[in-house]
């Protein structure tokens, strides 16, 4: 580890680093698991200029002002370091633990605002997720996720141009599947496995938020597409709040291009197959 990074831990944890061991996660730059001569662990994530790191401090200290969900407690939040609190983790997301999962983001979902949108631009997978604040659900996700990310992904060479021109067929269609009933949601925005700790069959905390308000249905279909929850968190979620018809059925894999966006964007490869794919799917 840098001088400088141990330095910053240091000054902002009150006590000096002992050891560090790496840790998975590392997107936009090293994680390190590290242990303090105070006898305390926190994890390390280090990064530079244009990391987000800055941007995951906040969100992840948003959560824990506004809301219920457990997070780590932010030490220190800037483009070099992100500096958390260890959470300890046990196992998988058992039905037990999807079912505390899903107490946890129904009573997130019933965190509302006026508008759709954030109070500034976040981060998700390290790019950058704009939050202009919007009235209409389907313009923000029109223009801000579907086509904004797209674009993206064309830029980057990862996304053809013929399949860009096909998100756009779709991008003015969608008041066939979509309209504006859903009021605003506080949601974490970036809901797959490797972002939810689970500890004795609960969960211990989520990580590598990517947040704004939304409509709560954006979060339930992404947690369903790399096979994060099932049928134990679904049952429980509905004693909360009802799903409404044609999520399962439609509005699900429409939500999902732009989680998938997003990993065209960032890898290219097989994910562009799954947007053709779903395109496919809506008739375009």
């Amino acid at each position: 580890m840098r001088r400088d990074i141990e330095n910053l831990i240091a000054h902002a944890a009150g006590s000096r680093p002992l050891d560090s061991s790496p840790m998975s996660g590392g997107s936009v730059g090293e994680v390190m698991r590290v242990g303090l001569e105070n006898g305390q662990t926190v994890v390390a994530k280090i990064g530079g200029a244009g990391s987000g790191l800055d941007l995951e401090g906040y969100m992840l200290r948003y959560l824990g002002e506004h809301s219920r969900l457990p997070v780590p407690a932010v030490l220190h939040a800037e483009e070099r370091l992100l500096l958390m609190t260890y959470v300890e983790a046990d196992g998988g997301l058992t039905a037990a633990a999807q079912a505390d999962a899903a107490d946890l983001l129904a009573d997130l979902h019933a965190i509302t605002d006026e508008s759709f949108g954030f109070d500034k631009d976040t981060v998700i997978g390290g790019l950058d997720q704009p939050n202009p604040r919007t009235t209409s659900w389907l313009a923000f996700f029109r223009d801000q996720r579907l086509l904004y990310m797209g674009r993206e992904a064309l830029r980057a060479g990862r996304l053809p141009g013929t399949l860009m021109g096909r998100l756009e067929t779709l991008a003015g269609r969608l008041r066939r599947w979509l309209d504006d009933g859903s009021p605003p949601s506080l949601v974490h925005g970036d809901m797959w496995t490797g972002n939810v700790l689970c500890k004795g069959g609960r969960i211990a905390a989520f990580i590598d938020p990517a947040v704004y308000y939304a409509d709560a249905e954006i979060e339930l279909a992404f947690s369903t597409l790399f096979g994060t929850f099932g049928e134990a968190f679904f049952d429980r979620y509905r004693e909360h709040r009802p799903l409404q018809p044609g999520f399962f059925e439609a509005r699900r894999d429409l939500y999902n291009l732009y989680p998938l966006l997003v990993h065209v964007r960032l890898f290219g490869g097989s994910y562009v197959g799954s947007v053709e794919r779903t395109l496919r799917q809506f008739g375009c």
